[in-house]
């Protein structure tokens, strides 16, 4: 039964059931009522059932029902964003007041052009859940996060690994785009050779451009070279040459080169590793950046 919503001189409103809310996400996540059946160990029936009560709560259709699966209406979308929110407030409210209090500390490494992206809100969010546990943060090159996670300086780490299809360390847990970028109106891209800007010696980055370019027999030189993406981003700012860039960091007046002006790069991938022995306050941290990347397909 859904609970309702009171409030002085507006209509009552009725509350979204946080089962029904999981057994939603389960299907979309999954693309089927079968899979997301045995994810909450309930019938597909019984599955089927909540959510036709939920479309006719909202007054509208959540999912296309195809042959050997379901997806997402545009509506279903939506609400797909505001049930893993929801679902997260709801956990965190509870893990408040149930869960055991971690405590304890927790070194993370990341590289800069992951750190930027998610993990204020994550730790944001893990300091108000479990403010006992402290959180020290790295930023590095891929290769010296991975050096310092063997030596047992750091407890996590998010890597940039390869491209689609190769193996790579750790759980894979963001892929996007790799593509050629250069200022607006700027005349790098047009230079012969072609000045490149790369990252140091190890970054997947830098193999994956390196690779492409002698491939395509390209006439290129490396013209500026740096520890952090940052340095990318001030060679291409100043004209001074184009770089591999990732799609989602691309911010004005930095722009993606014609594509076919350069040969394509794919995509690359962000992997999560975690030392061996790791505690539970460090899994509970990692299990906040994997719904982090998670809330950024969405």
């Amino acid at each position: 039964m859904n609970q309702i919503s009171a409030v002085p001189g507006r209509a009552a409103l009725p509350l979204l059931d946080t089962e029904v809310l999981r057994t939603f996400v389960a299907i979309a996540e999954s693309g089927s009522f079968t899979r997301a059946a045995r994810l909450v160990f309930r019938t597909p029936s019984a599955l089927s059932m909540q959510i036709k009560r939920l479309e006719e709560m909202l007054g509208q259709t959540l999912f296309v029902r195809e042959a050997r699966q379901v997806r997402l209406t545009a509506e279903g979308e939506m609400l797909l964003g505001y049930g893993r929110r929801l679902l997260k407030l709801n956990e965190e409210a509870v893990t408040q007041f149930l869960a055991p209090s971690l405590e304890g500390r927790v070194g993370l490494g990341t590289t800069d052009d992951v750190g930027t992206r998610i993990l204020p809100g994550v730790l944001s969010q893990f300091a108000r859940s479990h403010p006992a546990v402290q959180v020290d943060v790295v930023v590095g090159s891929s290769v010296e996060m991975l050096k310092r996670l063997d030596s047992g300086e750091l407890d996590l780490a998010l890597v940039t690994a390869g491209m689609n299809g190769q193996t790579t360390i750790g759980e894979v847990v963001h892929s996007e785009p790799l593509v050629w970028v250069g200022r607006e109106g700027g005349v790098a891209a047009r230079r012969t050779p072609l000045p490149v800007a790369l990252a140091n010696h190890g970054c997947p980055w830098r193999k994956i451009a390196l690779d492409v370019l002698d491939h395509a027999g390209v006439d290129y030189r490396v013209a500026y070279t740096c520890e952090h993406c940052a340095g990318q981003e001030a060679a291409m700012l100043s004209d001074l040459a184009v770089a591999p860039f990732p799609l989602a960091l691309i911010r004005s007046p930095l722009r993606r080169l014609e594509q076919g002006s350069l040969p394509p790069l794919g995509d690359y991938q962000v992997a999560l590793v975690r030392r061996d022995g790791l505690g539970s306050a460090g899994e509970v941290l990692a299990e906040r950046v994997v719904e982090a990347f998670n809330d950024l397909r969405s």
